[in-house]
């Protein structure tokens, strides 16, 4: 099964929707926790998004049917169901640390050849630690790679990055079938899924985020915050590691 498949498996306690927002960078769900995940804007809409099925009326889904919206081919759907899913999963604290995505790459990437999917603000930091640093993306800037040069780049990575948000364009799956089964994988950013359910996967290291201010996320994102201006007393960085790294 994919990632998908299993983490929406995974989640066996429902909760009653309290609150679903999607904000210009960020999405929410209040459920059980408050999950978050990017806001993807449509490349095939003129205004940037498809039309969401059932605005209006998506607090009086349960979470796992919302969940659900993560098999949606309809970026800002998918967003939502993620968003869902990760308010969903219970975090078992006792197995992380906290531990920004960062940190973890600066000490596992030192010398070593990186790539990364997606683009970070840490990126030129990190670069400065590491011996090659490739950073795909679907609309590259200077110095970056188009996301179609992954099959030629990341068999080359000792360390493999990969952004929580592929799980909202589907494309985590192939990306994980490309690293070497000796490199060492991440998956980061506020969309990941604190879940080991990844470990089973090839998957490494999880990165995320634990909302514990709902209301102070909640207004943030609301007011255009981007996750930086989230970051704080309002959220956690949290990373767990597989057994491998234990």
């Amino acid at each position: 099964m994919s990632v998908l498949d299993d983490l929406l498996a995974s989640l066996e306690a429902d909760a009653s929707v309290r609150e679903v927002r999607t904000c210009v960078h960020w999405t929410a769900v209040v459920s059980k926790n408050c999950g978050l995940a990017s806001s993807i804007h449509s490349e095939q809409h003129p205004h940037g998004h498809a039309a969401v099925q059932g605005v209006g009326t998506l607090h009086e889904l349960t979470a796992l049917e919302l969940a659900e919206y993560a098999r949606s081919e309809k970026l800002l759907e998918a967003g939502i169901g993620v968003a869902a899913i990760n308010s969903l999963v219970d975090v078992d604290e006792e197995r992380c640390v906290e531990l920004n995505a960062e940190a973890w790459l600066a000490e596992h990437g030192l010398g070593k050849r990186v790539a990364i999917v997606g683009s970070f603000p840490f990126v030129p930091r990190l670069k400065e630690k590491v011996d090659q640093l490739w950073v795909l993306e679907r609309h590259p800037a200077e110095g970056e790679l188009f996301a179609e040069e992954a099959s030629n780049v990341i068999p080359q990575a000792d360390v493999v990055a990969i952004s929580g948000t592929t799980l909202i364009n589907h494309t985590l799956d192939d990306l994980l079938s490309l690293c070497r089964p000796d490199s060492s994988v991440m998956v980061l950013g506020p969309s990941t899924p604190l879940s080991p359910v990844l470990f089973d996967h090839g998957v490494d290291v999880v990165s995320g985020t634990r909302v514990v201010d709902i209301d102070l996320v909640l207004r943030l994102i609301g007011q255009g915050a981007t996750f930086r201006q989230v970051k704080g007393p309002g959220v956690r960085l949290l990373t767990m590691t597989s057994s491998r790294f234990t």
